[in-house]
Formats: structure tokens, C-alpha cells, sequence
């Protein structure tokens, strides 16, 4: 999403004299480059000046290749493009535009190639999307007794919310080695305990809520670093091969936050890919396949990385597009169970030394205000924005407070986050 915003940005803020400077210059624009700098920028972060000329530079060069052309989103789209950036912006903070803007907002999407409410980085699975049933139970309420398209209940099946004893050796064998390490990736006194997110919108918003107050609380040891690493529009396809652009990103966060892939030790990936569709085998075949590849890239690149936990998405009850609805929202916990399961058992591809140690995190998902019987958590309309998919500040903070209870008080968890 964040790409569509600077994209929108481009197209609405060029010149006659940025194109002419563009024209002239023998010099490749590199596009992922200047987002990146484009985004610093959005968040206040001071820039050089030829990091701004870089980014004025892309935006005549975006111009220069595309305004104007139909279907490309230039003049001939019929698009304010100034007007369609303020109301994403609008849209992505979570606030309710009226339908008229809605409608607006949509047809620009379109017109720059996106599904309205959808993102990039997706994996379609095979036949259309499904409905709902009228009724869903919480992972967390299922009994062992009880079913959904075959599956029995818990986080870790069986019933049971809480890892077997096998799963729960592995982790706390990896956990112990978890201790503060210097840039280098050395244990050191004075070193870090960095803690990253991977995945797509929902999971940036909720991290970076997360961070936010976590890094204002007093239980969070001072030794660990919490850095947002997801990105918008980047599910689990998204980061699925080595070059990836997510990858490079994600590097360039820590660099920026002062730490290296070295002190990386632990993550927090939630798992979703755009638009899934078909049957839930279907679904979870394509969203298990592209985490083990993720799972596998991320031990590669943060080499010390000991444990990660795993998480679904929050309700979509109310979503109003194919982006990621019911009943695939929900059934994204089954994808995380059937990880860590694989993983007890012995699977080749989840081994240790290829991937971490793989634990449940929090679980997010209840049905709407109905609510769920392990606590008091609920979704209510005003928790979402326009799109009843992307958490609204209400929403994220939701999530951030269980994130925080989370990796404050869990056996699992505590004794390398808490002080």
C-alpha cells in the first residue's frame, strides 16, 4: 500500500522542468531507492539534498514513462491523483470515508492496476472465494471433540493452547540461547535483543502500535531493540524468494534503527496472503508453502534468529472486499498450526538449523462482538476502517495490548522480553 502512495504521489506532484531534468539524465532511476528515501521523508526523518533530488528525479521519471497513458493511471484515467493520495492516506489511519470517496478511492486503485481494498504480494488459490459459515468458534474454544472442515481444537491441537512437552523443550533450549549480542553477533553486556515483525498492512499497523508501547513500558527489558519489519501490501508471497524487495527493506529498517541482522533473535510473522480463494487446502497449501520459504530466507539472513512466533489474522467479519475475508481469516490459524506440528514431527523443510524454533504468539482472532471464552476480547465495527479488514487505531491498539500481555507474561516468551 505504501508503493500505491508514493506511486500517487509521483503522478500528482511532477513538473514540465522534473521530466525535462528526468530526459537528461543518463542515469537508471532506481524506483525501489527512491521509495524508500520517499518514506523516510513521510516519517520525518531528516534527508540530504541529494536524496531529495533522487526522489524528485524518480518522480519526473515515473511521469516521463507513463502520465497520460490509459489504464497507466496518468491524465487520461480521469483521476485526481492528489485527491486519491490524501483519501489513502485517510483510509490507511483507519478513518470511514463516504461512500462517494470510497467509490473514488476505488476507481483510482483500479485504475493503477490494484483490486479496490486489495494490495500486491498475493497468491490467489484455485476457484472463487467461499462464504462464511454463520458461525465460527475460536481456535482457543474448540475442544478436541469439536470440528471445522476436519480439524479438532486448540492452537496446538488436541484441545490443548499450550505446546506439548516435546515443542516445548526445543523452545526453551533455543530460548536460552537468546542473550544480548554486539553488531557483530557476539554475546555482550552491552549489547542487543532485537525483536522484528514480518508480514503485510495489518500486521505494520499493529507492530508498530505494538512498539510504540511497548518501548514506553517498564516490564520490556532495556536490552531488547524492537524494530517493524512488515510492510504494507507484502504477505507471505510477497517474501517468499531471496531478492524479494520486502528483504531489502526490512535490512534497511534495522540499519536505520541502529542494529544489525546479527542481533535479530526473535520475530513475530503473521500469516496471510492477498485475495486467497478456493478450498481451505487450497488456501493453506499456497499460505504453508510461501511461510516455509519465508521462514527459511529469514534464518538465513538473521543467522541468530532463535525463535518465531506465529499468528493469524484478527477478525474480518465485516470486510468488505477479497482481500483477505471469512472464513480465510480465520482459517490462517490452521496454517499456523500445521507449521509448528510439522516442525514436532520432523519435517525435513522446518528442521532446526533451517528455520527457528516455532511457537504460537498471541491468537487475535475472535468472532466480532461475540467475542471468545478465554477472555474478554471483541471486534466491533468501530475497530476496523472503511474496508472492515485493516485494523483502525482502536484495532491496533487491540492488538498491540495483547502483543505486549504476550511476550510480557508468557513462560515462552518473557524471560528474554521482560526485565
Amino acid at each position: 500500500m505504501k508503493t500505491i502512495c508514493f506511486l500517487l504521489l509521483i503522478i500528482s506532484s511532477c513538473t514540465c522542468a522534473e521530466i525535462s531534468r528526468a530526459e537528461s539524465s543518463a542515469q537508471p532511476v532506481d524506483f525501489d531507492k527512491a521509495r524508500q528515501i520517499f518514506e523516510r521523508m513521510n516519517k520525518g526523518e531528516t534527508v540530504s539534498a541529494d536524496e531529495k533530488a533522487y526522489v524528485e528525479r524518480a518522480k519526473a521519471e515515473h511521469a516521463r514513462r507513463g502520465a497520460g497513458k490509459p489504464g497507466d493511471g496518468g491524465a487520461a484515467s480521469g483521476i485526481d491523483w492528489e485527491k486519491a493520495k490524501v483519501l489513502h492516506q485517510r483510509e490507511q489511519r483507519g478513518e470511514k470515508l463516504a461512500d462517494e470517496e470510497q467509490r473514488y478511492l476505488d476507481r483510482a486503485k483500479a485504475a493503477r492496476g490494484q483490486r479496490p481494498g486489495g494490495g500486491s504480494g498475493g497468491r490467489a488459490g484455485g476457484g472463487a472465494q467461499r462464504k462464511a459459515p454463520e458461525h465460527l468458534v475460536p481456535l482457543t474454544d474448540m475442544a478436541a471433540s469439536d470440528k471445522y472442515e476436519g480439524e479438532d481444537g486448540g492452537l496446538y491441537g488436541g484441545g490443548s493452547n499450550q505446546p506439548p512437552v516435546a515443542q516445548r523443550k526445543a523452545a526453551e533450549d533455543a530460548l536460552a540461547l537468546i542473550k544480548p549480542l554486539d553488531a557483530g553477533g557476539k554475546p555482550s553486556a552491552d549489547g542487543r535483543i532485537v525483536f522484528i515483525s514480518i508480514s503485510m498492512s495489518n500486521a505494520t499497523m499493529e507492530f508498530s502500535a505494538f512498539k510504540r508501547i511497548a518501548d514506553a513500558a517498564p516490564q520490556k527489558s532495556a536490552k531488547v531493540t524492537v524494530v517493524d519489519c512488515a510492510q504494507g501490501g507484502q504477505a507471505m508471497a510477497a517474501w517468499s524468494s531471496p531478492d524479494a524487495h520486502p528483504w531489502g527493506e526490512a535490512l534497511s529498517r534495522l540499519e536505520r534503527a541502529g542494529v544489525t541482522p546479527q542481533q535479530v533473535q526473535a520475530a513475530w510473522i503473521k500469516l496471510a496472503n492477498a485475495g486467497p480463494s478456493g478450498t481451505m487446502k487450497e488456501h493453506l497449501d499456497l499460505l504453508e508453502a510461501d511461510t516455509v520459504s519465508v521462514l527459511q530466507l529469514a534464518q538465513q539472513k538473521f543467522p541468530n534468529l532463535r525463535v518465531a512466533y506465529l499468528g493469524s489474522r484478527i477478525w474480518a467479519g465485516n470486510a468488505s472486499t477479497g482481500l483477505n475475508p471469512e472464513p480465510y481469516a480465520y482459517e490462517g490459524a490452521f496454517a499456523c498450526r500445521h507449521l509448528i506440528q510439522k516442525q514436532m514431527n520432523g519435517d525435513a523443510a522446518l528442521a532446526a538449523g533451517k528455520v527457528p524454533v516455532l511457537l504460537w504468539g498471541p491468537y487475535l482472532w475472535a468472532e466480532g462482538t461475540k467475542g471468545r471464552k478465554t477472555d474478554n476480547l471483541v471486534w466491533t465495527a468501530e475497530d476496523f476502517g472503511r474496508d472492515g479488514t485493516h485494523p483502525s487505531e482502536s484495532g491496533r491498539e487491540k492488538v498491540a495490548k495483547q502483543l505486549l500481555d504476550f511476550f510480557s507474561t508468557d513462560p515462552l516468551a518473557k524471560g528474554w522480553f521482560a526485565k
